[in-house]
């Protein structure tokens, strides 16, 4: 799973938006993305990914959410 799979897998199982680093601490304890390096992923990491994919994701009010 790419990490923007698994960001957008949380949020739609979830009926509420998520902030970057509640998002990264669930992606790491059930294991969803694996970063090449080894390292946890961060909140940083979460970011830049909604960022790059304005057309699946929308940051509001704090919150990251799915397009809908």
């Amino acid at each position: 799973m790419t990490l923007p799979e698994a960001i957008v897998y949380l949020l739609a199982s979830s009926n509420h938006g998520m902030k970057t680093d509640q998002i990264a601490r669930l992606v790491n304890e059930k294991g969803l993305y694996k970063r090449w390096d080894g390292k946890p992923v961060d909140g940083r990491q979460v970011y830049a990914v909604v960022m790059a994919h304005p057309d699946t994701f929308v940051k509001s009010e704090g919150l990251i959410r799915l397009m809908i």
